[in-house]
């Protein structure tokens, strides 16, 4: 039977920041699409719940807690995905958090956080992946970014810097891994009604704002960003990489 290239039938896929937001909704369409789902996140109450609605559904999937912007937590993360799988075929970067500030109240410690969660943990779960990646020989990575990697945001100067970093780190890693059969995209969202941005749009005068600056009028939904994530990890995208594509209803071409 020739393969659904629309689809992730037999696929697994490695998702962190998998309980909330865009990981949760790009787990959730891995699992719709026929494959299997990996995903990681600190709250282990949330994982199981999450869990078990998921087996409840019929679907195939397994977790496991830990803080992936430490060491540890990454080492412990792998021990724990050997136990299941000795390859899989998709890896998905989303977790990331924020603090929004100006450049000068930041403290060091704020900005070695978010380096540490947006940037360091994307660079180690890829290369901590890439042996099981290779031995698929097929194989696809999906780094979320943001906007804010391409323009100037009011999301704090080092939030941009590591969505800025993780879009050249998406170029390099598609061409140096290329010849083992991995493809390396990203996403870009803007705002996206997640957790991680529900108190900034209560406030009316700034959703107003980015209502203003977005051509389509709207925020976006979380399932508009996983389904390009799915797409990329598709047969159907097999010679799509280093690629970081925009979902932001029109705003960079607009801007402020």
């Amino acid at each position: 039977m020739t393969q659904n290239k629309w689809r992730l039938d037999g696929k697994r896929a490695v998702i962190t920041g998998g309980t909330k937001g865009i990981g949760l909704a790009v787990a959730t369409e891995i699992l719709n699409l026929g494959g299997t789902v990996f995903i990681i996140a600190r709250n282990q109450e949330l994982i199981t719940q999450q869990l078990g609605k998921w087996k409840n559904q019929g679907f195939t999937a397994f977790g496991f807690a830990a803080d992936v912007s430490s060491k540890d937590g990454r080492n412990n993360t792998f021990n724990a995905i050997k136990k299941v799988w000795d390859s899989f075929e998709i890896l998905v970067n989303n977790v990331g958090t924020n603090i929004r500030k100006k450049a000068i109240e930041f403290t060091l410690e704020e900005y070695e956080y978010i380096i540490s969660t947006n940037m360091t943990s994307n660079f180690e779960m890829s290369r901590m992946s890439y042996p099981f990646l290779k031995a698929t020989g097929n194989a696809a990575i999906v780094n979320l970014l943001s906007v804010a990697g391409f323009t100037h945001l009011r999301t704090g100067p080092p939030y941009g810097m590591t969505k800025a970093a993780l879009y050249q780190l998406t170029k390099n890693l598609a061409v140096e891994w290329a010849k083992d059969g991995i493809r390396v995209n990203a996403v870009a969202p803007w705002y996206t009604r997640t957790p991680l941005v529900e108190k900034l749009l209560q406030d009316e005068a700034y959703y107003q704002d980015i209502i203003n600056h977005t051509p389509m009028g709207r925020i976006a939904e979380a399932e508009e960003v996983s389904s390009l994530v799915a797409y990329l990890c598709m047969p159907a995208a097999s010679y799509i990489t280093g690629q970081s594509i925009a979902v932001d209803g029109g705003f960079l071409i607009q801007g402020f």
